[in-house]
């Protein structure tokens, strides 16, 4: 089988309000098909994708089951809710400030200089945020492709 890699969306799409889940179940399909671009293996379950979980209080393992099985994204975060409980819109404002914002001026801003460093973007002044590094990153210059 020939596969091509590819990258899932943009983790500031939004689904219901609640940005990154819509990225994190596209990598756990796009693995599962052999078709995610390889250097995303290493995180899958991990940093943002662990935290989202944490957020949504289900283990990675059970939605990674879950989104296998089949199921559309709106019907996955609906099990998640009725799973770890709703998200209501203080917890949804945070989380997506956080996945806006991570990376500049926080725990995460010498990573973000050193991959900016090794993918050639040192000079790119505008990449503030881990969210806009990985829009760059795999080919969306504007975030929310």
């Amino acid at each position: 089988m020939i596969t091509t890699a590819q990258v899932p969306c943009s983790p500031t799409v939004e689904l219901n309000g609640f940005a990154y889940f819509r990225r994190m179940v596209e990598k756990i399909r796009l693995h599962s098909q052999g078709n995610l671009r390889s250097d995303l293996h290493d995180n899958l379950g991990k940093g943002m994708d662990g935290w989202c979980c944490d957020i949504l209080r289900v283990a990675y393992d059970d939605l990674k089951a879950k989104t296998l099985a089949g199921g559309s994204d709106e019907e996955l975060l609906r099990w998640c809710e009725e799973t770890g409980g709703t998200l209501n819109d203080s917890l949804k404002l945070v989380w997506n400030t956080f996945i806006h914002n991570f990376g500049r001026n926080d725990r995460a801003s010498a990573i973000l200089v050193r991959r900016k460093a090794e993918s050639g973007f040192s000079d790119r002044d505008d990449i503030q945020t881990m969210a806009h590094y990985i829009d760059v990153d795999e080919g969306r210059d504007n975030a929310g492709q």
